[in-house]
């Protein structure tokens, strides 16, 4: 989402890098640039005049002025007011502190993604140890109610059973009751889409919030709509006093003007944003991660704990043994493509390594695809166990056999060979030269992309 408006930035700061001394006059330019590139990514105007102030006013203080390298000294006042701007320090964990059920309210506009948000949060739950159940309360879309209770079979997650022509308020009256007759600890409501000047399906929705009486409401936005997200969390806000946002979509190729300036326009906190459509693609928000990625600083933190939550230490273990012993195979490395899939797309991993994502954009992907990676793996799951443990044994009828499997040429099988015995043989050098060689060797791109 946010390529255009970090390509924009890094512009910006390349001569602010470049000034060895910096006046006031250097920086007023340099913000005039930043307030235009703001606008551009349809951030509100009023948030963009009260940012640059704000950055004005610790800017022109003689401690940059005078320091040693000013231009990096204004970066990170940007940066730090960017996290400012977006919450960053605030609390915005869901409040989950009461006696259990504890309700929680999805709301927003038809479209925006609170179905699908229900589903991941209902996962994210499971995963902190809590019981939730899904409440199916739209009973204005087709389908809406079939839908939940599709993602709720995929997630193992109970819904509830409700029809089109219950009352909402009626359904979620009834969900709550049997929540705590049947031990479940939290609930979640997926209301209706409807639009803040709807009075009817707004009333409804006061109506649901005196009943179930939520911890939280959750305004989920369609970051894709740019302001008018915001307009419509302020509506949403003033009918319900919403508790926090769920920005959906952040991974598509809208200017990011929402996720810039909802904090601001409705106090409210950014709690969680989705990036994709698979239901484990809902990430706790952090503005200042998100900030560092924006500005091209990368994002560690969560890089570290997607592969925490996604490689087993056991199977790190014995695959760390297998290496040192030269026993790597096929097989080992299709497990090791899929435990990569699940921490997201390749791009996005890029993005969260300091530098790779704009290294990347300058190869003009020069390095490994989706598209490849899925071509790699058909090719190895085409294989039998035996060839895949010793890929030696694998000859002419068998690579046919393995090309026509897995939906490629011969030429592509015989590479991915040929690159993974070119690997095989690279690892068994570096071994002897202990771990430095082995991350020398990683950056020379020694696995079989």
């Amino acid at each position: 989402m946010f390529d255009s408006l970090s390509d924009k930035l890094d512009l910006v700061f390349k001569k602010l890098r470049g000034q060895g001394v910096m006046t006031e006059e250097n920086i007023k330019d340099a913000l005039r640039e930043v307030r235009l590139v703001l606008l551009e990514a349809d951030v509100n105007f009023k948030v963009v005049k009260e940012f640059i102030e704000k950055v004005r006013e610790r800017a022109v203080g003689s401690q940059v002025l005078q320091s040693l390298s000013p231009g990096q000294q204004v970066i990170r006042i940007v940066h730090d007011e960017l996290v400012s701007l977006m919450g960053g320090g605030e609390d915005n964990s869901l409040d989950l502190a009461a006696k259990p059920p504890v309700a929680i309210m999805m709301v927003g506009l038809q479209g925006s993604g609170k179905t699908t948000s229900c589903g991941k949060l209902a996962r994210f739950l499971k995963g902190q140890r809590r019981r939730p159940l899904l409440v199916p309360a739209d009973v204005y879309r087709p389908a809406a109610i079939e839908q939940l209770k599709t993602l709720g079979r995929q997630l193992s997650i109970e819904v509830f059973d409700s029809r089109a022509d219950q009352d909402p308020v009626d359904i979620c009256r009834n969900a709550l009751k049997y929540a705590e007759l049947s031990g479940f600890d939290t609930v979640l409501f997926d209301t209706a889409g409807r639009h803040q000047i709807d009075d009817y399906l707004m009333n409804e929705l006061v109506r649901i919030k005196d009943v179930a009486n939520p911890r939280e409401i959750l305004f989920v936005a369609d970051a894709m709509t740019g302001q008018e997200a915001v307009n419509v969390a302020g509506g949403f806000n003033e009918r319900l006093e919403i508790t926090g946002v769920v920005l959906t979509k952040l991974d598509g190729d809208a200017k990011g003007g929402a996720a810039l300036s909802i904090k601001a326009v409705t106090g409210k906190p950014v709690k969680f944003v989705g990036l994709g459509e698979k239901l484990d693609a809902l990430e706790v928000f952090h503005a200042d991660r998100l900030v560092s990625r924006i500005l091209g600083m990368g994002d560690v933190l969560t890089l570290v704990e997607k592969a925490h939550a996604v490689f087993d230490e056991k199977e790190a273990a014995k695959l760390q043994q297998k290496l040192k012993k030269s026993q790597f195979d096929l097989e080992d490395f299709r497990n090791q493509l899929r435990q990569i899939k699940k921490m997201g797309s390749l791009e996005s991993i890029m993005g969260m390594i300091p530098g790779m994502g704009k290294m990347m954009k300058q190869m003009q992907g020069a390095g490994p695809s989706e598209k490849e990676l899925k071509r790699i793996e058909a090719i190895i799951d085409s294989m039998t166990a035996r060839e895949r443990a010793d890929h030696a044994i694998i000859n002419g009828s068998r690579r046919l056999r393995i090309a026509k499997g897995s939906g490629t040429t011969v030429q592509e099988v015989n590479q991915l060979l040929k690159r993974f015995t070119e690997a095989q043989r690279m690892m068994k050098q570096l071994q002897k030269l202990g771990p430095k060689g082995l991350m020398r060797g990683m950056g020379k791109g020694m696995f079989p992309f």
